[in-house]
């Protein structure tokens, strides 16, 4: 007497599909990622060696090397600065002021700048450098 034997199946997970997806969501995520770099507003912030790399949270004012003023990425003049800077104070983290500006700009500018700055209430000025590597 002979029986039938069933023979079992394999099961098998095509797992093709779920990879292609994750390269597609890999691909994604690396290419929508921000980085620090601050767009629209080309600067050429001077080198030094002694600078410390810190996360940018707080409110920033550019200068770029024909002189002209970014308060947060908005054109600002130097007469409409200091209402600026004394309507942003209370989000200031600290009253803290981030000044970069570029290395060719005139230091007179940026004399005034600081002195507009420190007129309208900020407590903390900080310079913006490069890294020297």
């Amino acid at each position: 007497m002979q029986f039938n034997v069933k023979k079992k199946r394999k099961i098998a997970l095509n797992i093709t599909s779920m990879t292609d997806l994750l390269f597609l969501l890999l691909i994604f995520f690396v290419v929508t990622t921000t980085f620090l770099e601050q767009p629209g507003i080309k600067l050429e912030l001077p080198h030094a060696k002694s600078a410390v790399v810190s996360e940018q949270k707080d409110v920033t004012l550019f200068v770029d090397k024909d002189g002209r003023l970014f308060f947060n990425n908005d054109e600002v003049s130097t007469n409409t600065l200091k209402e600026k800077l004394k309507t942003a104070l209370p989000t200031m983290k600290d009253g803290a002021l981030i000044l970069k500006a570029d290395q060719e700009v005139s230091h007179g500018i940026v004399v005034r700048v600081m002195d507009i700055a420190r007129q309208s209430g900020v407590k903390k000025l900080i310079i913006g450098t490069k890294l020297e590597e």
